[in-house]
């Protein structure tokens, strides 16, 4: 690496540095919206999918990506920027693994640029991003028109191969040497992330990740 070059860390959030995922996120908020009959009746059917999502988001993430998303349609967006601190303290906070904070301060100590992608909703993480005091980071962004939401991500959705070709971007843009740098998920999805850095590690793995790190010799961490 030459002299003008830096390292970089790429995290996935959920399941990775933190035990709590999209669904609980969304559970959260469907117990907090209160109002009209019909918005109290949404949250109930919001509430009732949540083990459907789960699976789903076994399965495929796209299609989860896809269906997910929509149970935010009409949610007042004051509304969920206001709970968003509660849902640090009563959800995110106590979810942080016990080894994220030491394993992002590794990384600082040796100069490396900490970088989080997720596909968490952007107003949902902003505080557990400054807690964990992360440099930099990408979520997904939902539309709202007229202050409310529509239930569409605003693109580019942040999965799979989306987050490579972020990390690619950002790494020409910040002059990141990828060779150099780390990235770190627990799931198979993210397989296009950990393949373009020169150091992929597998963080409380799913079964085909923890298959993939052992064929090829990559790093298994356990944070939990």
């Amino acid at each position: 690496m030459n002299g003008k070059e830096k390292a970089a860390a790429f995290y996935d959030l959920e399941g990775t540095l933190v035990s709590t995922n999209l669904v609980h996120t969304l559970g959260f908020y469907s117990t907090r919206q209160q109002g009209l009959w019909r918005t109290a009746k949404a949250s109930v059917s919001t509430l009732a999918k949540l083990p459907f999502f789960g699976v789903t988001d076994l399965y495929s993430r796209n299609v989860f990506n896809e269906v997910f998303f929509r149970s935010y349609a009409g949610w007042s967006q004051d509304r969920l920027r206001y709970f968003s601190e509660e849902l640090f303290e009563d959800v995110l906070k106590p979810a942080i693994y016990a080894g994220t904070p030491e394993l992002i301060e590794q990384g600082k100590k040796i100069g490396q640029r900490q970088v989080v992608l997720t596909g968490a909703l952007d107003f949902t993480i902003d505080r557990l991003m400054d807690h964990l005091g992360i440099d930099d980071y990408v979520a997904n962004r939902l539309e709202f028109v007229n202050g409310y939401a529509t239930g569409r991500v605003l693109p580019p959705v942040m999965a799979s191969a989306t987050k490579a070709k972020w990390i690619r971007e950002y790494a020409e843009r910040e002059n990141i040497n990828l060779s150099e740098s780390f990235a770190y998920s627990d799931s198979i999805s993210d397989l296009p992330m950990l393949s373009i850095v020169g150091h992929p590690v597998a963080v409380n793995p799913d079964f085909r990740l923890r298959q993939t790190a052992r064929q090829h010799d990559w790093a298994v961490l356990d944070l939990r």
